[in-house]
């Protein structure tokens, strides 16, 4: 694959209990199942939909971004269930410096069991294995610990809190900057 075409050609990827695959127009109602619960969309910057349209509108601006080859998720699949129960993937990627940014949402009825933490570290595999990065980091509020967690699973290092840097729900928050090397990754 061309590293021109990463998010266009996103491929699907594989793991012990999941599948990560481009997102389609379909997932609206798996999207919305989760995305609607306000414990989920506490310490992220969108809120939370009210109706299966806001997800199919997410779900369209995802679409977009792959034919525009722009950082994108995949879709995570349980498969236990072969139902989408949330989303990883790159919210920004700077390829002159070798440098990408992390993000994700998981449905509350999955937390606790790890799967965020074999997504994401998929992810990054992907990252330095086939986009070629150098540093891949992730943003989290400073009192979402669960996120917290996911992100020293993975083997990132946290780096500092960035003070009031976002403006979200309004309000300013304070994030947490975490990351991991390529160096650190193959160690």
């Amino acid at each position: 694959m061309k590293i021109e075409n990463i998010f266009k050609e996103l491929p699907t990827l594989y793991t012990k209990s999941l599948m990560l695959r481009k997102i389609t127009l379909e997932d609206a109602q798996d999207i919305f199942e989760y995305a609607k619960d306000p414990e989920v969309t506490k310490f992220v910057t969108w809120e939370p939909h009210k109706s299966v349209d806001d997800s199919m509108n997410f779900l369209k601006l995802v679409i977009q971004k792959y034919e525009n080859n722009e950082p994108s998720d995949w879709g995570i699949i349980y498969k236990e269930n072969n139902k989408l129960i949330g989303t990883c993937g790159y919210v920004s990627w700077v390829p002159v410096h070798f440098l990408a940014e992390i993000g994700y949402a998981l449905s509350r009825e999955y937390w606790g069991k790890g799967l965020m933490t074999e997504a994401a570290k998929e992810v990054i595999k992907y990252g330095f294995e086939k986009m070629n990065l150098n540093r891949i980091y992730a943003r989290c509020f400073v009192k979402n610990i669960g996120s917290q967690k996911v992100l020293e699973k993975v083997g990132m290092k946290f780096e500092g809190i960035i003070r009031e840097q976002m403006f979200i729900k309004g309000t300013f928050r304070d994030m947490k900057i975490y990351s991991i090397l390529r160096k650190e990754y193959y160690e």
